[in-house]
């Protein structure tokens, strides 16, 4: 019990689960420019997420008759997680393949997203309740939000639906 009032129980506690925070941070980050095939970027991030790795949980095992030390060490891990998470939502890295459906407005909305730059194909397709115009459009990340509110606009009511893909050969792609 002396040990866990004592300063230093506590810094060292704090120290691991910065330590942690960054590690998880990275490897969220990593894992994520992974799957968008960016191999430079990768490496960099898993070289310092293991040096920071081997460091926190070095630290823990030193003492692990300090509870405090294990706290620091998971609240670290969760808290990295979310945080890398906020931080790719910002960095919005990569390409999002849209699906939008519309029983009544496609090619309005084809139109209008089309005026604003973006490369559409438009496909006629069947709907539960009859024809409908199923528009594809690939955007990068950061341009998800404007998009949606462009085919708001026109067609409040279109299904929109998104995947995350990589970009092979060829085609418009919106820089």
């Amino acid at each position: 019990m002396e040990t866990l009032l004592s300063l230093s129980a506590w810094l060292t506690a704090g120290v691991i689960f910065a330590l942690r925070v960054t590690d998880m941070t990275l490897d969220t980050l990593r894992v994520l420019v992974v799957m968008r095939g960016r191999k430079g970027i990768a490496w960099v991030l898993g070289f310092f997420q293991a040096l920071i790795f081997v460091i926190a949980i070095g630290s823990v095992l030193k003492d692990l008759n300090n509870p405090l030390n294990i706290l620091g060490y998971a609240a670290g891990f969760a808290t990295g997680n979310v945080v890398g998470m906020l931080i790719e939502e910002k960095l919005a890295i990569g390409h999002v393949q849209l699906s939008i459906v519309s029983p009544r407005r496609g090619a309005a909305i084809a139109e209008r997203l089309r005026a604003e730059g973006y490369a559409i194909t438009e496909i006629p397709a069947r709907g539960k309740d009859g024809m409908v115009t199923l528009l594809s459009c690939s955007v990068l990340r950061k341009n998800v939000d404007k998009v949606h509110r462009l085919v708001n606009e026109v067609d409040e009511n279109a299904f929109i639906t998104s995947e995350d893909v990589r970009p092979v050969r060829r085609g418009f792609w919106r820089a």
